[in-house]
C-alpha cells in the first residue's frame, strides 16, 4: 500500500508539473516566435491518465514483486 501511495503521488505532483511546464512553454512559444500553439484539453487529459496509468503500474509491480518474497531474501538484494 505505501508504494501505492508514493508513485499516485509522484504522478500526482509530475503530472500537474507536466502540464504547468507544458501549458508555460507553449505561452512563451506563442509570444515571442509567434507560432501559433493551441493547448486542448483531450491532449492535457490523455497525458495525464498515460501518466497515472504509467505511475501506478510501476507503483505496484515491485510491490507486488516484494510481495512474494521471504524478507531474508529481499534483504540479500542489498
Amino acid at each position: 500500500m505505501p508504494f501505492l501511495i508514493e508513485s499516485v503521488g509522484m504522478t500526482i505532483s509530475g503530472g500537474f508539473i507536466g502540464i504547468f511546464a507544458g501549458i508555460g512553454i507553449s505561452l512563451i512559444l506563442a509570444t515571442y516566435a509567434g507560432w501559433a500553439v493551441k493547448t486542448s484539453l483531450v491532449s492535457v487529459l490523455l497525458a495525464t491518465t498515460f501518466s497515472a496509468l504509467t505511475g501506478i503500474f510501476f507503483g505496484l509491480w515491485p510491490a507486488r514483486k516484494a510481495e512474494n518474497l521471504k524478507p531474508v531474501e529481499a534483504l540479500r538484494y542489498e
